[in-house]
């Protein structure tokens, strides 16, 4: 029996001797009678098998996230290198670097990322990369989300930590460093983090939007759910098991997680959780690096007990299960216990605490406190509080709010002149996040302001109607529509002053608003509107919108048709019918309280084009089983033939017929897609991101040749870009997307 197992088996015997407590919680209360015992028990020496297995599962999603979320395969594309673009740094000094050094930055992300996987030149790759990514990360306040937060206050611990003491090139490069012990506190650290962004999480969900199913009303229709909702009705699914099951698996899954009793059972869920999550949002590598954290809850030698069971021929490749960790200087070494022989080979002498073991207990606590006091720091930083607490992205409310933006509206006015015009939502600037939030908006519009004089507009005012609703409410207004943005005032500690509230003491009609929506047919829609007194709503109705009516539900409103110069006044349950199609009209609020009020509408457009494509489907499956007894018309013989290619679509005459045939196809191409099988399904995926990765390196290799040696002739470098976007084989646009587009309707 060899070293290692003796061992083992006298670990084994040792917990099972232990108290009660040392066997729940992994330490006796007397560690915690003094800060001298505190410190020695946050130094224990502790295996590095597990956090090191950590590090280089963290450091390869980094290198993968680099080339995806981070945007390196289309880095030019995101800073559009001289263009005149609005951005949204956290601070208004910061910029992106020229487009070449911007590849650079990158590069030196992914490199510092690749030597975090590696254990390689450890300490310098972990400073490559959070220095980089933090500057990436500030640069733009539109791509913040949680989990982008997490994967930098990881990178910063791991650049504190001894995690290269296990499975790195480091230890192959100095002994030392080789399978050494860590101090307890390297995965007190990042534990508690992971239970943090469990805990605060499922508290966050405690909002009553989430608990009464508000929030991802939408989520039970996707496919995932279908098992469930074999039992259940999609109302129960949404507010059970997408509601309920979220808030209860976030509130207990770092409970869980530290117990031995309930970790297996917790492993379970939690890797179903993340694995569901991964289908039902964009967001890169977040799950699997929560599914990489969970081991880290397990007892820190299970890689060793894991790894040992391989067969040894594979044992270059994998973490090795022996031997046993050395000594190390970062550890606190406890005396030999009566009984135990002092002088066994292996037996570390005994040491005391010093400044290094302080500092590291002290940094536990301290890291502990900021990252439970954050996520309630708003009244901090007052001005950064919208209709949701703070900038979104490091208080762990996933998917607490979702929102549907129904009007935005930019007006100028020239300060010169007092000429009115309008500007396109969005026009300077690739982000939408903006319409959400007060700083933003701050932003946005000063940028407007130095870029509209190129246009002959002098010292421009800039005003913002914005209509949003959040988990399902009423449409309303976020902010003040008469405040010119450029002139407010705006300040990070302060409540922002053209901010207004949001209407939650309508949050009970949503239950109308379902048996409302229950009483349209198909082809019906409804907005549901809310204003302030003192405010208007000025309205286009298109002519695709036959049947537009507004009724109101509180309040009082008057109702002006602009071009007949007509007003009405409409009080609680007055109707309007039949408002003019491709005109003008306002809506004014007169009533002491807000009013309450909806648009019922058809799209007669999309009506009369889904009809035809109806009596087209249906034409079509005659032909197909024979029972079409009529001759085609010449213009309808391609519902024979079908379209082979897109350029086959020119000789389609029948503008529907086009339409409809392409539809065809692209559904025939979806369901291909959906039930293809498991190899097709890899095959697509290899072959993507193969594409996507191959750009992002083809882009960065350009770029450092430039840097180098400056930039070729204009021609030779469009061949090179040309190049670099080679797209894969037979690739095609969303098709989802492309759908949605053909019979859609756009705002009212």
């Amino acid at each position: 029996m060899n070293q290692f197992t003796v061992t083992v088996h006298a670990r084994a015997r040792q917990r099972k001797a232990a108290s009660w407590m040392k066997r729940i919680f992994g330490f006796e209360k007397e560690d915690l009678s003094s800060w001298e015992r505190l410190v020695c028990l946050l130094n224990r020496p502790t295996d590095p098998a597990s956090l090191g297995v950590f590090r280089f599962l963290f450091g390869l999603l980094m290198a993968l996230d680099v080339t995806q979320e981070r945007g390196l395969s289309h880095l030019d594309y995101k800073y559009l290198d001289g263009a005149p673009l609005c951005r949204f740094p956290l601070f208004n000094f910061l910029e992106p670097l020229p487009m070449d050094w911007m590849y650079f930055v990158y590069l030196v992300m992914f490199l510092g990322a690749i030597g975090i996987m590696l254990g390689f030149f450890y300490r310098f790759s972990c400073l490559m990369f959070i220095s980089t990514y933090w500057y990436v990360f500030f640069l733009d306040k539109t791509a913040w989300n949680n989990h982008s937060y997490l994967y930098g206050l990881i990178g910063f611990q791991l650049t504190l930590m001894d995690a290269n003491r296990y499975w790195s090139i480091d230890g192959l490069r100095n002994p030392k460093k080789r399978n050494a012990h860590v101090p307890l506190w390297n995965y007190t650290v990042v534990r508690a983090q992971i239970f943090i962004v469990y805990f605060i999480a499922g508290v966050k969900k405690l909002d009553a939007d989430w608990v009464e199913g508000y929030s991802m009303q939408y989520l039970a229709h996707h496919w995932l759910f279908d098992p469930f909702k074999l039992i259940l009705p999609v109302e129960l699914v949404s507010l059970l098991v997408v509601h309920g099951g979220g808030l209860v698996l976030d509130l207990t899954a770092g409970y869980l997680l530290f117990f031995d009793a309930t970790r297996p059972v917790a492993m379970v869920f939690v890797s179903y959780f993340h694995c569901m999550n991964s289908q039902l949002f964009s967001i890169g590598m977040f799950a699997y690096t929560m599914l990489a954290t969970s081991p880290l809850f397990c007892y820190p030698d299970w890689p060793r007990r894991f790894f040992r069971h391989f067969p040894a021929c594979l044992g270059v490749f994998l973490p090795p299960a022996a031997p046993l960790p050395q000594p190390s200087t970062s550890c606190v070494y406890p005396p030999t216990p009566p009984g135990d022989p002092k002088d066994s080979p292996g037996t570390p002498k005994p040491t005391k605490p010093g400044r290094r073991h302080t500092l590291g207990a002290l940094f536990t606590f301290l890291y502990v406190a900021e990252q439970l006091f954050l996520p309630y720091s708003h009244f901090i930083t007052q001005g950064y509080n919208n209709w949701t607490n703070g900038l979104y992205g490091y208080s762990w409310d996933m998917m607490v709010h979702s929102r549907s933006h129904q009007h935005v509206k930019i007006t100028y006015r020239d300060g010169k002149t007092g000429d009115i015009g309008y500007l396109n939502p969005g026009v300077f600037t690739q982000s939408r996040r903006w319409k959400d939030h007060g700083d933003m908006l701050k932003q946005y519009a000063t940028c407007l302001s130095r870029h509209l004089p190129r246009y002959n507009i002098t010292d421009p005012e800039i005003y913002f109607d914005i209509w949003v609703s959040i988990n399902e409410r009423f449409q309303q207004r976020i902010f003040d529509p008469r405040v010119d943005i450029v002139k407010a005032e705006w300040s990070p500690f302060r409540p922002n002053p053209w901010l207004m509230p949001l209407l939650v003491d309508l949050s009970p009609w949503r239950v109308k608003f379902s048996e409302i929506e229950g009483t349209l047919d198909n082809q019906t829609e409804v907005v549901f509107i809310a204003d302030f007194p003192g405010l208007h709503l000025e309205n286009y109705v298109s002519g695709d919108l036959g049947n537009t009516s507004v009724q109101v539900l509180q309040g009082q409103v008057n109702v002006e048709i602009v071009e007949e110069k007509v007003n009405y006044t409409l009080h609680p349950g007055d109707k309007m019918k039949q408002l003019p199609g491709g005109a003008y009209h306002k809506v004014y609020t007169v009533s002491e309280g807000p009013s309450c009020y909806m648009y019922i509408y058809v799209n007669t457009t999309e009506a009369a084009l889904q009809r035809n494509f109806t009596h087209l489907l249906e034409l079509q499956e005659k032909i197909r089983n024979g029972t079409e007894t009529e001759p085609l018309p010449p213009e309808l013989q391609p519902l024979i033939t079908g379209l082979e290619d897109d350029d086959s679509e020119g000789n389609v005459s029948d503008p529907v017929l086009r339409v409809f045939l392409r539809r065809q196809r692209r559904m025939k191409e979806r369901k291909e897609r959906r039930e293809a099988s498991l190899p097709q399904r890899i095959e697509r995926f290899v072959v993507k991101k193969y594409y996507m990765l191959r750009r992002g390196f083809l882009m960065t290799a350009i770029a450092m040749r430039n840097l180098a040696v400056g930039p070729p002739p204009l021609e030779q470098l469009t061949q090179e870009v040309a190049y670099a976007n080679m797209k894969e084989p037979d690739s095609k646009a969303s098709l989802d997307d492309s759908l949605q587009a053909e019979v859609g309707h756009g705002e009212l």
